[in-house]
C-alpha cells in the first residue's frame, strides 16, 4: 500500500514538472520568431532601426528646391587681347567668357543641383569699364531701382536662395536692390556670395537682412577675390559642404 501511494505521488510530481517546463518560452523558438519578424520587415522595405533616418530624409526632401540667383557684368565677351579691367571682371573656361560672379554661380549650381537665374537689366550695362563705372556711380547716388528683364517663375517653390553679386563701391549693385524689392523671400534661407577686388561683403549681408527681415540670411557666405576666382572651385565646394548643400 505504501509503495503504491509513493508511486502515485511520484507520477504527480513528474506531471507537474512537465507542465511547468511547458509554460516557459523556448529560447530557440523566440529567436526564430524574431528572425522571422526581421525578415518580414525587410520584405516590406523597412530596414530595422532606420525609421528615424527615413523620416529625416523625408523632412529634408520637403524643404523645397534651391535657386541660385546672380548678377554679373563681364566687361568683354572675347577671350582674346583683354585689357586689365576686362581680365579683372572675367573668367575664361574652355574659351567661354564668364563674369566672375557668374562663374561662382555656375559652380554652386553644378554642385547643388539647384535651378539658376541670372539677373539682367532691361537696359544692358555697358561693357566699357569707364562707362560702367559712371552708370554704377549714378545709380548708387540716385538710389536707382533698375528694371529687371525677366522674372523668376514660381519663386514660392524655393526654400533656399543663393544670392550672388559683385561688390560695387562697398555696396550691392542697385539692381540687387530691385530684385529684393520685387521678391518677398520671407521664410526662405538666403545664402549670399560675392566677388570683389578685396572689399569682400562690406556691410551687404546686413543690408540683405534689413531688406528681407523675415528671411533667414546666412552670415557665413563666401567672398571670392577677383584675383583668384578662376582657381576657387575647390574652395567653393568646401564651403558648400560645410553648409550641407552639396548634392
Amino acid at each position: 500500500m505504501k509503495k503504491r501511494l509513493f508511486s502515485i505521488l511520484l507520477c504527480l510530481a513528474l506531471v507537474l514538472g512537465l507542465a511547468a517546463c511547458g509554460s516557459n518560452d523556448d529560447p530557440q523558438t523566440t529567436a526564430q520568431g524574431n528572425e522571422e519578424k526581421e525578415e518580414q520587415d525587410m520584405s516590406e522595405g523597412v530596414e530595422p532601426g532606420t525609421e528615424d533616418e527615413a523620416d529625416s530624409q523625408t523632412a529634408k526632401a520637403e524643404d523645397g528646391k534651391t535657386l541660385v540667383v546672380h548678377f554679373s557684368v563681364p566687361e568683354t565677351d572675347s577671350a582674346e587681347d583683354m585689357n586689365a579691367e576686362e581680365e579683372n571682371s572675367t573668367v575664361v573656361i574652355d574659351g567661354e567668357v564668364l563674369g566672375n560672379t557668374q562663374y561662382v554661380a555656375y559652380v554652386i549650381q553644378e554642385n547643388t543641383g539647384a535651378d539658376i537665374f541670372r539677373i539682367e537689366p532691361t537696359t544692358p550695362y555697358p561693357m566699357d569699364h569707364a562707362e560702367l563705372e559712371e552708370v554704377a556711380t549714378e545709380e548708387k547716388s540716385n538710389d536707382a531701382m533698375p528694371e529687371i528683364a525677366a522674372e523668376v517663375e514660381n519663386i514660392e517653390q524655393y526654400h533656399t536662395v543663393f544670392l550672388g553679386y559683385p561688390n560695387w563701391y562697398a555696396d550691392m549693385p542697385r539692381i540687387i536692390y530691385s530684385f529684393l524689392d520685387k521678391y518677398d523671400l520671407s521664410g526662405k534661407t538666403v545664402v549670399p556670395f560675392v566677388t570683389s577686388g578685396g572689399s569682400g561683403f562690406s556691410d551687404t549681408i546686413n543690408t540683405i537682412s534689413e531688406l528681407e527681415p523675415d528671411a533667414e540670411v546666412i552670415t557665413d557666405g563666401i567672398s571670392i577675390s577677383r584675383n583668384v576666382v578662376q582657381d576657387a572651385e575647390s574652395d567653393i565646394i568646401e564651403w558648400l559642404n560645410g553648409l550641407g548643400y552639396s548634392k
